[in-house]
């Protein structure tokens, strides 16, 4: 169980638990007053109660594969200040999007699973949260191009080869890459993920940077920032 300052998280039955990916994604994705959110890939559902908490009008669907992650999900969103406005489905995404092909959204996030034909870690259910191969990546860019609303963007957290990859597909895909938000571990690291912006319209891209350690085992000034309003810690 994690505690946040408004809500827990009950892990239980997740391969992927709460990390910095998925809650540096909550923390950081932005569009204004966003009345609908999809959460792709949500997991224990910490992405997606964080935006619940951020964006107060917003609606949110939460999709997920695996089924024990998504009755976990469930009952996390159940058990949180914003259940009326938090709804999970136990689905693939283009199951989803066939079942429900009117839905369009302001804002479309994932941290998707991120490992690219590469050699698979142990377990199964580790395997269906981190490891995918390129034709994913294709159907979820032509899902997000066909159900995001004209002012709405798409925020993906991605290791750098994976982000390339993305980046190529949604620029085939007519989707235009508004922003980069680079992730390093410290002010002198190389960045380690990105966070990808994409968007229906041609705003034009920006490189942004943001470092999580000042130093080792001391959050920086704007990783705490960002932060605060959810980690106890803080």
């Amino acid at each position: 169980m994690f505690q946040f300052k408004q809500f827990r998280v009950d892990q239980a039955g997740c391969a992927m638990k709460i990390n910095t990916d998925g809650v540096l994604l909550g923390a950081l994705a932005e569009v204004n007053n966003p009345a609908n959110i999809l959460d792709i890939g949500t997991g224990t559902g910490v992405i997606a109660l964080m935006l619940a908490q951020r964006f107060n009008d917003a609606k949110i669907d939460a999709v997920e594969i695996d089924e024990t992650a998504a009755q976990t999900a469930g009952k996390n969103f159940k058990n949180s200040p914003f259940a009326d406005r938090l709804n999970i489905y136990k689905a693939d995404f283009v199951d989803f999007f066939d079942q429900y092909p009117e839905k369009k959204y302001d804002m479309i996030v994932s941290n998707p699973p991120f490992h690219i034909n590469s050699l698979e870690s142990p377990g199964t259910k580790k395997n269906l949260a981190k490891h995918t191969d390129g034709h994913f990546f294709e159907r979820l860019i032509e899902s997000v191009t066909q159900h995001l609303s004209a002012d709405g963007s798409c925020w993906l957290i991605l290791p750098l080869p994976t982000a390339q990859l993305v980046k190529a597909i949604a620029n085939s895909c007519q989707l235009n890459l508004m922003k980069t938000i680079n992730i390093h571990s410290y002010p002198g690291s190389e960045p380690h993920r990105e966070i990808l912006v994409l968007t229906l319209d041609d705003r034009r891209g920006v490189d942004e940077k943001f470092i999580i350690y000042a130093q080792p085992k001391v959050y920086s000034e704007n990783y705490q920032n960002q932060l605060k309003n959810f980690f106890t810690i803080f």
